[in-house]
């Protein structure tokens, strides 16, 4: 059953990276990977809140429902394969500032993602 719960989870998450890809390449365009770093913050901000949020709320025998939202649905929403693919696309274009600027931009902020989701589920608990 949990692996059904986490396919699930990989499903909705999924859709949720497609139509927020969509969103974003169709407001500020495709030259540069916005959607992808956008993408990868918001799911780390989002990773933070949810470990908060467990840690905080969840009792230790809710396995299935962490699976489920960590490894399902946020699992399937942001990956950094689709990062490492644009960073190399880049590179191979000869973009090595845009790059540079892309792969410190998505490291960076997706920390600081994390770091914000879990300070502001600490503050509010």
């Amino acid at each position: 059953m949990t692996i059904l719960y986490i396919a699930i989870g990989g499903a909705i998450g999924a859709v949720l990276r497609y139509l927020m890809m969509n969103l974003i390449g169709n407001n500020l365009g495709n030259n540069f990977p916005y959607a992808t770093m956008l993408v990868n913050i918001s799911g780390s901000f989002a990773m933070g809140l949810l470990v908060g949020w467990l840690a905080w709320k969840l009792p230790v025998n809710a396995a299935d429902l962490r699976l489920f939202l960590a490894v399902g649905v946020l699992g399937g929403y942001t990956t950094f394969s689709s990062f490492s693919l644009d960073a190399i696309n880049l590179i191979e274009r000869g973009e090595i500032f845009s790059a540079s600027i892309y792969i410190i931009l998505s490291v960076a902020l997706s920390l600081i993602g994390l770091i914000g989701g879990l300070y502001l589920i600490r503050a509010i608990s």
